[in-house]
């Protein structure tokens, strides 16, 4: 077939790293998170060394723009998967540099008309998003179909993030608005839920939890506990500025939720009272998304949980990682989530009644999951940094924050970074005067890369050795990472 690239294209750099002319038509796209906030011109630097071993199709850039780095008709190197990447356009997309890897809205929309313009060009009139990888894959799309993947299904990433990764429903749907054909999804958990008991219903819901995709941070137990409050399985109980419905019944079962409101598109309204601290009432106007499935809504409600600020601190602070369901309800109440006094007691009962926490993650062995988690004091659970599978990516948190140190889950610290006699004198500035200089999250080449830093005069304010650097590293005083000293002049 006759390949095309899109008109939208704003900045042209082709990447010598990819495999030449697909073996296979398009019939998907994966969306992709850069993990900073870059431009096109730096994302097709990046992709044109040689040594990077990586490209997309295209990329958008933070304000929006698109840059084109892999014509269509080649296959680029970018999901983990040739299989994947022969038949699919991968497009990278700025983002912040920490989980949930939020877009700004102007990336989101500009996705949203890239991928509708790949699909009409290539003759698709529907995008689809089934929210599961075997179902995904094992899917043969009819002519006019286009699917979406993502590369987490590939490799152990988290790509493209948890705040893209809840909105792929949202992406589907309106790619195959604008292109003018159908958003109904056929065979989802939605249609197997019509007219289940609620005990059906729990079991039902409770295994979308066991799924590799679904372990997002937060516990099962908690979040299928919301789930039963708040649809129509339970009494409802709607949070005051809640950004969606944690499986509203209306929605994903076609049963009428007296008092809401549809708008014939994507949302529900309904007005409800809610509890004040001093037991008034309050009547609250609520709006609530409407999803083709329970998938989505529990992927999009993790993501507002993990990624939802007060300014520059997580509005849930501690929730991810967190193994006691009686702290996490607590963490999610003192966050704003609900007004009611009875909230925490109320899923507590929920979990206790049904047993959750048998959803909760597990290790192979079938144990739950221990945690290292980071803090400068077992006592200061606020100071947390992070909670680690892993022993060796907690020691890694530990040694890029100074006075902290690695907890068990009995609160017993297991790693305590020694502390380093400065090798030079500290603060002093550095001239960059390369484009392509990273910066790390941590003193070496074996720490995940933030972005490129941009050419300046910079203050560092700590040096440390690690791997890739002869002169060793040094800590930007922005906080934002660390840079290597071969490649900075000392002014």
């Amino acid at each position: 077939m006759a390949y095309t690239n899109s008109s939208m294209v704003a900045y042209k750099k082709l990447s010598p790293n990819h495999s030449g002319q697909r073996t296979h038509g398009i019939d998907r796209i994966t969306p992709h998170c850069v993990v900073g906030q870059c431009t096109a011109e730096g994302l097709g630097d990046w992709f044109f060394q040689s040594s990077t071993k990586a490209s997309s199709n295209y990329g958008i850039d933070k304000d929006g723009r698109v840059g084109l780095y892999v014509e269509e008709k080649n296959r680029s190197w970018c999901s983990s998967s040739n299989a994947n990447d022969q038949r699919a356009v991968t497009i990278e997309c700025a983002s912040d540099t920490s989980e949930p890897y939020a877009f700004r809205d102007v990336v989101y929309q500009k996705l949203i008309a890239l991928c509708a313009d790949i699909c009409r060009r290539n003759g698709k009139k529907k995008l689809l998003w089934f929210g599961d990888k075997d179902r995904t894959l094992n899917y043969s799309p009819k002519a006019d179909e286009m699917v979406l993947t993502v590369h987490r299904w590939f490799a152990n990433k988290s790509c493209p993030g948890n705040w893209l990764y809840g909105r792929m429903g949202d992406l589907a749907e309106k790619v195959t608005a604008a292109l003018g054909g159908s958003t109904a999804v056929k065979g989802t958990q939605a249609s197997a839920l019509k007219n289940l008991s609620e005990t059906d219903a729990i079991k039902k819901i409770g295994a979308l939890f066991t799924a590799d995709q679904k372990k997002s941070g937060i516990l099962a137990s908690v979040s299928l506990a919301q789930f039963i409050l708040e649809s129509g399985y339970g009494k409802s109980e709607l949070a005051q500025n809640a950004n969606n419905i944690f499986g509203m019944k209306c929605s994903l079962s076609g049963n009428t939720w007296s008092g809401s409101v549809w708008d014939g598109k994507s949302k529900y309204t309904k007005k409800t009272q809610e509890q004040n601290a001093d037991g008034s009432y309050e009547t609250i106007t609520a709006d609530f998304r409407k999803y083709p499935c329970i998938e989505d809504s529990i992927a999009d409600h993790s993501a507002y949980l993990l990624g939802a600020k007060n300014g520059s601190r997580f509005r849930y602070e501690g929730l991810k990682g967190c193994t006691d369901y009686k702290k996490a309800v607590q963490i999610i109440k003192d966050g704003g989530y609900a007004t009611s006094l009875t909230y925490v007691e109320k899923l507590c009962s929920i979990i206790e009644k049904w047993n959750l926490t048998q959803y909760d993650a597990k290790d192979s062995g079938g144990e739950v999951i221990r945690w290292y988690r980071v803090r400068k004091s077992w006592a200061d659970a606020k100071s947390q940094k992070g909670a680690y599978k892993i022993l060796d990516n907690a020691k890694k948190c530990a040694d890029q924050n100074p006075g902290y140190k690695v907890f068990d889950a009995d609160g017993k610290v297991v790693y305590e970074p020694k502390a380093a006699e400065p090798a030079v004198n500290v603060p002093f500035l550095v001239k960059v005067s390369i484009c392509d200089l990273n910066i790390r999250k941590g003193p070496g080449t074996d720490y995940d890369r933030v972005q490129f830093i941009p050419i300046g005069v910079y203050t560092i304010m700590e040096v440390r050795a690690g791997k890739g650097s002869k002169a060793g590293w040094g800590r930007l005083k922005s906080g934002i990472g660390w840079i290597s000293l071969d490649f900075v002049r000392r002014i």
